[in-house]
C-alpha cells in the first residue's frame, strides 16, 4: 500500500519518456518524473520516495524531502490566501493547504505558523492545520522523568514555553528554566522534568542530575578552551552575565565549575577561571 503524505520503499517497475513507475508489490504503481529520477538505475532497484498529490490531484512521487509529512506537525510560511484558505510552502511544487475552518487564528501572507499535516477524509487531500490541540493528547502519557525527547516550540505564555513533544503531547518549559534565546518553530531535544498527576508535563532543555552537571561542565570548559584558555566568570558574577555566556544559572555555572575544579581541570579566583596547567 503506497501512503500519501508520506515516505514509501518502492520498487522501480519501468521506465518511461515521463518517468518511472514505482510499485509497491501490491498492485499500485505511481509515477516518479523524470526530474526526480536517479541518472543510474535498474529495474527492480528500490528507491524511498515522498508520495503526495500534485496539482490535478493525482498521486505522484518525489525524491524531494518537504518540511512536514502526514500525521506530524511542522512551523511553514505562508505563500499565499485566496477564498479557499491560506497555502503554505511545505517544500514541494504543490503548496498545502490550510482551510479557513483549520485556521485558529486567520493566517497572514508571509507569516509563519505552526501546524498539522493530516489528510483530510472528506476530500482525500493532504490539509494544514493550525488548530494544534485537535491533534494533541495528553490522555496517557508514558514518559519518565529525564527522559530525552523531541520537542517543537509553540508558542510563549506568562508561564514559560509550550511545546510539542514527540509529535503528540503538549508540554511547558517553565520560564525559570529558559536559559537560551527560544523561538517559535525551534526544534530541539530536551528532557521530562516531571509528569503531573494531571498528565501535564513538565519539560527541561538540560538533563537532570548527574548528567546535566557533566552536560553543563563540558560547556564551561569548551566555553573556556574557545576564549583561549581564561574567562572573567567566577561564583560572584552576575547571573545575568552567566546566562548570557553560558545559557544556564548561576546555580548551574558554580556546580559546573566545581566539577572541573574537583577535576583540576580549572583554577578559580578573584579574576576569573582559567584551564590548570595540568589539564593542558
Amino acid at each position: 500500500m503506497i501512503e500519501v503524505g508520506n515516505y514509501n520503499k518502492l520498487e522501480i517497475l519501468r521506465s518511461t519518456s515521463v518517468g518511472l513507475f514505482l510499485g509497491d508489490g501490491e498492485g499500485t504503481e505511481i509515477l516518479l518524473p523524470t526530474k526526480y529520477a536517479p541518472e543510474a538505475f535498474s529495474i527492480g532497484d528500490e528507491l524511498t520516495v515522498f508520495c503526495y498529490l500534485d496539482h490535478e490531484e493525482r498521486p505522484v512521487a518525489t525524491t524531494i524531502k518537504p518540511k512536514i509529512r502526514r500525521n506530524t506537525f511542522g512551523y511553514l510560511k505562508v505563500e499565499d490566501v485566496n477564498d479557499y484558505g491560506a497555502f503554505l510552502d511545505w517544500g514541494l511544487e504543490k503548496q498545502l493547504m490550510a482551510p479557513f475552518r483549520e485556521q485558529a487564528v486567520r493566517m497572514q501572507v508571509g507569516k509563519s505558523y505552526v501546524v498539522f499535516c493530516y489528510l483530510d477524509t472528506e476530500t482525500f487531500r493532504l490539509v494544514a492545520s493550525s488548530r494544534l490541540h485537535k491533534f494533541l493528547d495528553n490522555n496517557e502519557v508514558a514518559l519518565a522523568p529525564n527522559e530525552e525527547v523531541d520537542l517543537l516550540m509553540t508558542r510563549k505564555t506568562d508561564l514559560g514555553w509550550e511545546a510539542i513533544i514527540n509529535d503528540r503531547h503538549i508540554g511547558l518549559i517553565f520560564l525559570d528554566d529558559v536559559y537560551a534565546s527560544i523561538k517559535t518553530g525551534d526544534r530541539t531535544k530536551g528532557f521530562v522534568k516531571k509528569v503531573r498527576n494531571d498528565n501535564k508535563v513538565d519539560l527541561a532543555l538540560q538533563p537532570l542530575g548527574h548528567k546535566q552537571l557533566d552536560r553543563n561542565a563540558e560547556k564551561v570548559y569548551q566555553k573556556l578552551s574557545e576564549a583561549g584558555g581564561s574567562l572573567p566568570f567566577h561564583d560572584r558574577s552576575a547571573p545575568e552575565a552567566i546566562k548570557q555566556h553560558f545559557q544556564m544559572s548561576k546555580k548551574s555555572f558554580k556546580k559546573a565549575i566545581g566539577v572541573l575544579y574537583r577535576q583540576r581541570k580549572i583554577t578559580i579566583t578573584d579574576k576569573g577561571i582559567t584551564i590548570s596547567n595540568s589539564a593542558i
